[in-house]
Parts: structure tokens; C-alpha cells; sequence
């Protein structure tokens, strides 16, 4: 049986997201900016990155301390080759009970029916607008809009539960709001709008472009009455809300206007094996050398126990209450979102 290990404030581990690369075909503004992330940035080499067994080989040991979601991230994981024949290696861990992946989409048309026979239950695919100029300006000028609502109608098709994920930023995208709801209502995919948050250090991020959860809502609600529903466990991220009448339902990720630092129960493992207990960490801790210096699984998973239990990470809380940004934050596309 998992045993249970909780941090400094109380918080129980139990998700872990695991990036599998750290390169992506989209250049999105709020991650990988192209005047930074260009032909010539040093991404990881395959020999830098974990392997799919010992990805496998730190998945059991995280499930041996109570971890049961496991997220597939990126960069944009569909990018690492054959994945998913690791899928298929963390399908078979107990007691996971459920694997997702975070993705823009765009090759899920060829991947989805393979992702789920390897046992994929659910992804989450980022689009933050249905209008392709907005889309070449914010995301891509490689593909468009076209090409990540393809993916999705695969995935659908496949057998995969589906969430989209718009991140709203004032002045660019948050016009669509409405529209956005109104386009998924009906679909079966729940619609995520996320607040745009201050990750990384080069995403040119100003306080005065985050649309709130309160704002969001409130113009969903004024052409489509909602109401707010209960979550579904604890340490869900989004809050939840229904159209009023129906089943149908979309969230909202507050990490900005209504933090929910208190009920984090997610570490995340970047592709060259550092571990990070925040979205907003300053540093991780290496767990690649200790599994190719030798290491037990005992070793390695005391390792990790102690990390938890001395965490006390709770950023989007501070930043709240001291009105200060954090620098020198870890880069989103090098742990995931």
C-alpha cells in the first residue's frame, strides 16, 4: 500500500507532471517567445534527457508515496518519439489511476488512436483563440487554427476525453471570451480559461493584461447564466461553473486573482530529471545523476521524501499579498504548465 507524505503546510503529494522535452513547434508569447527561443538556443540533447524507463523507474516510486495523476507535458510532448510506448510503461504502474497530457494539438490527428490504445485517458489542448490572425500573433505562424481543432475532433474520435485550456490576455485575446464558451458549448469538452500568469522570466508579463476569474465569469454569465459547482477533489485547479439548466460545464484557473497555493498537491519532473515542487520554482533538485550514479529505488525515493516534506512553496500566494514578482522563475516549456 502508498504510504501518504504530506509537506510544511499540510499538502499531500499526489500528482506528478512529467515534461517529456523540452522543444515545442509553437513559438506561444507567454512561453517560448521566437526572438529568444530561436534555430539557435541550446535545447537538451537525447543523452541529456530521461529515458522511458527510468521516467517508468521514478513514476513507481512517486506511486509508492501516494501519487495517482500522472500529466504528460512539455515543451509539447507529442514532439518525443514513440511516446507512446511511455504511456503504455506508466499504464501499468499501480495505484495510478489516471494519465493525461497537456498538448497543442496539432499532431494529434496522426497520435490520438495510438495514445489511447497505450492507455492515454484524457488530454488538454491549448488554444487560446479561434481567430487565426490572433493565432499566427499569440501561438503560430507555422500552423493554425484549423490544425488544433483537427487534432481535437481526433482525439474526440479516438476515445479521449477532451479539455481546452485558453489562457486570457487583456487586449488580445480576451474579446472572445463569449464566443470561445459559446463555440465548445455542446461539444462535450470542457473549456479552461486561465488567467495569464507571470511564469518564467521572459514572457513580458504585466499585471495590467490578466482579465480576473470574477471578469470572466461575469461576461459568460451575462449572455449564458452559470452558476458555480463544487470541485471534484481536492486540489483541482480550476474553479467550476454550469450553464445554468444543463451538464455543461468550463472552469477557470485564477492563479493570479485567487491563488490556490494551499491546496497543491503537484511535483513536477522536467525532461533532464530535475524535480520541482512549484510552477514558479528557482531551482529543482537533480534526480537524473542519482539514478545514473546507482542509486536505490529506496535511496532515491528517501530523496525525494525529504524534498516534499520540507516544501513550502506557495508563490502565487505571496505575490498576492506583496504585489512583487519572483525572479529568476524556471522557464514553463522546461516543466510544463
Amino acid at each position: 500500500m502508498a504510504k501518504s507524505i504530506t509537506d510544511v503546510l499540510g499538502r499531500p503529494l499526489r500528482d506528478l507532471r512529467i515534461s517529456v522535452t523540452d522543444r515545442c513547434n509553437f513559438r506561444c508569447r507567454y512561453c517560448m517567445p521566437e526572438e529568444i527561443y530561436d534555430k539557435n538556443y541550446p535545447f537538451l540533447k537525447p543523452d541529456q534527457m530521461l529515458s522511458f524507463d527510468e521516467i517508468a523507474r521514478i513514476t513507481r516510486i512517486f506511486a509508492s508515496m501516494g501519487v495517482k495523476k500522472i500529466r504528460i507535458t512539455g515543451g509539447e510532448p507529442l514532439l518525443r518519439k514513440d511516446l507512446p510506448e511511455l504511456i503504455h510503461k506508466l499504464y501499468s504502474i499501480q495505484p495510478v489511476q489516471d494519465i493525461s497530457l497537456t498538448t497543442n494539438g496539432v499532431l494529434l490527428k496522426k497520435q490520438a488512436p495510438l495514445l489511447k490504445e497505450a492507455g492515454l485517458d484524457r488530454i488538454n489542448v491549448s488554444l487560446d483563440t479561434l481567430r487565426d490572425e490572433t493565432f499566427a500573433r499569440l501561438n503560430s505562424r507555422k500552423y493554425s487554427v484549423k490544425d488544433v481543432l483537427e487534432g481535437i475532433e481526433a482525439a474526440a474520435k479516438a476515445g479521449l476525453r477532451v479539455k481546452i485550456n485558453m489562457v486570457v490576455i487583456k487586449g488580445i485575446n480576451d474579446d472572445e471570451i463569449v464566443s470561445f464558451a459559446r463555440y465548445f458549448r455542446g461539444s462535450g469538452h470542457i473549456v479552461r480559461f486561465i488567467e495569464y500568469m507571470d511564469v518564467g522570466n521572459s514572457n513580458g508579463w504585466d499585471m495590467n493584461q490578466v482579465v480576473s476569474k470574477e471578469e470572466i465569469v461575469s461576461r459568460i454569465h451575462a449572455e449564458m447564466p452559470v452558476e458555480q459547482i463544487e470541485s471534484n477533489y481536492f486540489g483541482e485547479v480550476a474553479s467550476r461553473y454550469r450553464y445554468l439548466g444543463s451538464n455543461e460545464e468550463f472552469g477557470v484557473i485564477s492563479s493570479i486573482t485567487a491563488p490556490f497555493c494551499s491546496s497543491c498537491t503537484r511535483a513536477r519532473l522536467s525532461s533532464d530529471g530535475h524535480l520541482y515542487t512549484c510552477l514558479f520554482a528557482s531551482k529543482g533538485y537533480n534526480l537524473l545523476t542519482l539514478l545514473r550514479s546507482g542509486a536505490s529505488d529506496q535511496e532515491i525515493g528517501q530523496f525525494i521524501e525529504d524534498i516534499w516534506r520540507h516544501r513550502k512553496d506557495r508563490y502565487s500566494e505571496e505575490r498576492s499579498l506583496q504585489k512583487k514578482q519572483k525572479d529568476n522563475k524556471i522557464e514553463m516549456f522546461y516543466i510544463g504548465g
